[in-house]
Parts: structure tokens; C-alpha cells; sequence
């Protein structure tokens, strides 16, 4: 700041992502002013191959819970796993306000019910506005892949920041619900100073298709299938489950909805008044064998190969209710989560092994995206007309090509901000730039532990799923350092024990010579001869197979 330049009254501006910045889910976004700060979605992320064993990934709040008191509230944008996630682990630590719309919070509550967690939640409508300490929000109607999703336009005493949450601008919602270009084009009139958009999607070019060409793909596959159909869709995908139950009543089919969180949440669409299914168009599991197959439609979860999900079970023809048959039709109503190209590949051969015939979106257009493509991201640029520009919700490339296609409508590249999870985007006088960096990271939800997974683990995890595991068993008397048992070696996932026993004697014979070349004092030592079992055997697999198995030591002391 210049000697010219009259210092502000208010404290600065700072904007920082707890998650979501550089990757694909767990997003979190902390808008800090003063004494207040507001966040926008509790996210979670799903375990990659490189986290053997883990639940769920939520963000680390080390920094807010150091702030706690002064978190006024959580702003949700819409109901999907990486918004809304980790909120039963958040509101534990931050037991604040928690403000959605109705469908979001139905959601949520649904979730809290499950961890058995109360909470402060409370409904808004699109153009709805709360206040929360120093921050003033409005509740945009947007269109994405589940209904009743917003953007946030969040006026601080910096300015103005349109918070885009995941958004297209879908001409022919199948709800009837448009985004609200007009109360964007509001705010662009009267000034933003800073718009944070949706990147998912920045590598597509034109615009993206609309929901409703789904529905359009389905009543012409529904005619031409014998027998049964069986649709795999995320269960928050309110609209498409309304376009597969419409054109089910069409095509004289029931409709048997299959999944945990399927049943749930089309329980909670349709008391909420989002979806119209009578009850006379769903049909019992137990109805199923009944029912001719060319009059049954079911919609299920699992369309990302889940192990454990019905339709795995299905396609492996190890379900104990549902067989598929020669002229049957499985329809794969959704995007492939990037990691699960191999999984879902296998799960598609499988299929077509049960006699199905199997659509998914590379063969038909049964899914659309529910993220802005190239078009629709400058056209909001356009009409909202920030000074400054922070893409948000995206791998650190797709941030990268945003902040490029921001600077080509117009918007200085000096204001094109880049920030990863933990950078601190300050907004001070007018100006803005990348403050300093908090420190961020990943928590680890394995069952019912929090935390207590660490990247330790993970890499002994990891171990273990790649070289094995050896386990040498030895007994000491430890009042004269004598070996009286062992060492006997017993290893998993190194070799096959049974077509090995030559091969492991000479592991036991190297254990061995390696407790003889210790003193009668160091054997007395379990960490001593804990150290040397580990390098010797050690050493044997990686001179004799290449292998770095786990070594896990036994040691009775007698």
C-alpha cells in the first residue's frame, strides 16, 4: 500500500481452501475477516489404490479448531459427498449453524442420523440471504447433477465474492429450475470483487449437454430391451432417477430401487417434494420373481464397481435375488470416477458374461456432466464481471487452464489468482495476492477411527499389499541370553509356503546365523535381536528375490 493510498477501516479480506484446491473432492473454504469466520461446504474425498484400507479423507481443521470461536456458521452449496461429507466429523469439533436447502439438508440429516449427531440446521431458499457476523450471504439458484443446488454471493467489507459452488447452465433442467443469470448479472452490475468458479470441467470445450437428452436416451434404449433393465446412477442424482422412473411408467415397467443410499435418498427427494414416483409405479424386492422381466426396471447404486455393491454381486452372478439373463439391458447412468477406469471396465465384462447388454457413455448418451464447460465458464465471467478471479474445485491442471481461459475475456492476468489448499488469498485496499500459506492436509477415516491413520500406516499398508509379509518367532531365556526356540520363519504374500520350504530354510538359517554373531548380553536385549532378525532378513530378500516384505520379529521371553 502507497502513502496515497487511505488505509481501510476494516480488517483484510482472507480467503483460504482446506481442501478442494489441486485436487478433486474434500472441499472446504474458509472466508476469514476479523474476528468472523464463515465456511462454505464440509467435503470428503474417496481413497485412491495409494490408501489401502481407508474410509473416507476428510480435511484437516487443525487451523479452524484453533479458531473455533470464531466460526460463525457452514454455508452448503449442494448435497454431494464432496460438499457435504465430512460435516458428522466437522460438527463435532464446530457445533455451529449449519445453512442448506432443503434437499441439502435432507441429505445431511440423513448422514447425522447415521453418526448419531445433532445439529443447528437450517433451510433457505435460492435468494434467500443470511448474515453472519461480519459476512451477508445470498443463496443463487444454479443447476448441477443433483437438485436445489446454489452459488453463494458473500458480501464482505472488502467487497463483494460470488462463490460458484459446482454449476452449467443447463437451458432444459428437467426440475424447470434455471441458474439465475439474472441475480448474477445483479451483482455484476453493482461490482464483484472476486468470483470463485467451478473448474471441473474447464477441459471441455462448448457447452455442456443438457440433463434432459438423458431422458431423450432412455426412451429410446427402454423400447428395445426384452428383458429386464437395470439403471446404475449416484443416488443424489435426483433428476436422472425421475427420468428413468418417467420413462419406466411409459414403457410399462415397475421400478425396484436397490441400495442403501438409493432408497434413502429417493425417501427424502419425494417427502420433500422433489421427486414425483406414486407409490403405485415401485415394487417390492420380494414382488421380484413374480414379475415378468420385461415389466421390472430397477435402479440401483454401484455404478463405480463398488466391491461390495449390488450390482458387482449381479455381474459376478452371486446375488442371491437378482440373475441376470440372455436379453437383459444394464445401463451405466454415470460418469467414471477417474481411478475407477479399470474397475468399471472389469465390472462391464462381467456384465456382457451374464448375456447383458450393457450402455454406458462412451456407447450412448445415458450421463451427462453436471460441471460448466468452456462456453458457459467465460459466459458467468462475462456477466458477473469480477475484478479479480480464483478458480476453485479442480486438480491443480484444471486450475491452471481456467485462470488461462479467465485472462482471455478480458480479465488482466495480474488478477488471475492461483491457489492451492493452504495458500492464504488476502483482499486488502483493492488489491489482492497470495498472503502466506497455513498449514493443511489430509485425515484419514478407517472405520470408526479418526486420525488414527497416518501415512505410516499407510505405507506399511502398502507394504504389506505389494512384498508381504515375513514373521520370524524366536524364544530367549533372558536371564542367560541362550536361544531355546526358533527361529521359525512364517511368511504371507511372499512366497508360497508350500512350494517353498527350501527356500524359507535358508531365510531361518540366515536369521539364525545373525542371532549367533550377538553376544549372550545383546541377546538379552528383545530390541537388540529385534533390529538384527529385521537386517538380516532384510538384506536375504532383497539380494534373493528383490522383494521388501514386512518384517515383523516375535520374540518370547522365557
Amino acid at each position: 500500500m502507497t502513502d496515497n493510498q487511505a488505509a481501510p477501516s476494516h480488517s483484510p479480506l482472507r480467503i483460504v481452501a482446506l481442501g478442494g484446491l489441486g485436487e478433486i473432492g474434500m472441499n472446504m473454504m474458509a472466508y476469514q475477516c476479523g474476528d468472523d469466520i464463515l465456511l462454505v461446504d464440509s467435503g470428503l474425498m474417496f481413497p485412491d489404490a495409494e490408501m489401502p484400507g481407508v474410509d473416507y479423507v476428510i480435511p484437516d481443521i487443525s487451523w479452524l479448531r484453533e479458531r473455533a470461536e470464531s466460526v460463525r456458521g457452514i454455508l452448503l452449496t449442494h448435497g454431494h459427498e464432496d460438499h457435504i461429507g465430512a460435516l458428522p466429523f466437522v460438527l463435532q469439533e464446530l457445533p455451529v449453524p449449519v445453512y442448506g436447502t432443503a434437499l441439502t439438508l435432507g441429505f445431511v440429516a440423513e448422514k447425522l442420523k447415521e453418526y448419531k449427531i445433532g445439529a443447528d440446521l437450517r433451510p433457505v431458499k435460492p435468494r434467500d440471504t443470511v448474515t453472519l457476523g461480519c459476512f451477508s450471504a445470498e443463496f443463487i439458484r444454479v443447476s448441477h447433477s443433483v437438485v436445489d443446488g446454489c452459488a453463494l454471493a458473500i458480501r464482505t467489507p472488502e467487497g463483494v465474492v460470488i462463490h460458484t459452488g459446482d454449476f452449467k447452465l443447463d437451458q432444459t433442467p428437467v426440475d424447470g429450475e434455471l441458474t439465475d443469470l439474472a441475480s448474477f448479472a445483479r451483482y455484476g452490475d453493482q461490482g464483484v470483487l472476486a468470483l470463485l468458479s467451478d473448474s471441473t470441467n474447464v477441459e471441455r470445450e462448448g457447452y455442456t449437454i443438457s440433463e434432459s437428452y438423458v431422458g431423450e436416451a432412455l426412451a429410446d434404449i427402454f423400447p428395445k430391451c426384452a428383458g429386464r433393465i437395470i439403471v446404475a446412477a449416484f443416488s443424489s442424482n435426483i433428476q436422472r432417477v425421475q427420468q428413468v422412473a418417467d420413462v419406466a411408467a411409459a414403457t410399462g415397467r415397475k421400478v425396484l430401487l436397490n441400495g442403501r443410499s438409493m432408497i434413502a435418498n429417493v425417501r427424502i427427494a419425494r417427502e420433500l417434494g422433489y421427486l414425483n414416483i406414486p407409490d403405485d409405479l415401485l415394487m417390492d424386492l420380494k414382488c421380484l420373481p413374480d414379475m415378468p422381466r420385461n415389466e421390472v426396471c430397477m435402479i440401483t447404486t454401484g455404478s463405480q464397481g463398488e466391491p461390495m455393491s449390488a450390482l458387482v454381486r449381479i455381474a459376478m452372478d452371486d446375488h442371491k435375488q437378482i440373475k441376470l439373463e440372455q436379453g437383459d439391458t444394464v445401463i451405466l447412468s454415470s460418469r467414471v470416477i477417474p481411478g475407477n477406469e479399470r474397475t468399471i471396465s472389469e465390472l462391464i465384462n462381467h456384465l456382457y458374461r451374464r448375456g447383458a447388454e450393457v450402455h454406458h457413455e462412451k456407447v450412448s448418451e445415458v450421463h451427462v456432466s453436471g460441471h460448466a464447460s468452456q462456453e458457459e465458464l467465460k459466459l458467468l465471467m462475462n456477466i458477473v464481471k469480477p475484478r479479480f478471479f480464483l478458480p476453485i474445485h479442480g486438480e491443480y491442471r484444471h486450475l491452471v487452464l481456467h485462470r488461462r481461459l479467465a485472462a482471455k475475456v478480458g480479465i488482466p492476468e495480474e488478477r488471475c489468482l492461483l491457489a492451492i489448499n493452504g495458500e492464504v488469498v488476502c483482499f486488502y485496499n483493492d488489491t489482492a495476492c497470495i498472503e502466506e500459506t497455513i498449514e493443511t492436509g489430509r485425515v484419514f477415516v478407517d472405520g470408526k477411527g479418526v486420525g488414527d491413520v497416518g501415512e505410516i500406516v499407510l505405507k506399511d499398508r502398502r507394504i504389506l499389499s505389494e512384498d508381504g509379509m515375513v514373521v520370524a518367532i524366536v524364544g530367549i531365556r533372558l536371564a542367560s541370553g541362550d536361544l531355546i526356540y526358533g527361529p521359525e520363519i512364517v511368511s504371507r504374500g511372499v512366497v508360497y509356503e508350500d512350494e517353498s520350504q527350501d527356500y524359507l530354510e535358508q531365510a531361518r538359517l540366515t536369521a539364525q546365523e545373525a542371532l549367533q554373531e550377538l553376544n549372550a548380553e545383546m541377546r538379552r536385549e528383545p530390541d537388540e535381536v529385534r533390529q538384527a532378525l529385521r537386517q538380516a532378513l532384510r538384506r536375504f530378500f532383497k539380494k534373493t528375490v528383490e522383494r521388501r516384505p514386512m518384517i515383523l520379529p516375535v520374540i518370547m521371553e522365557m
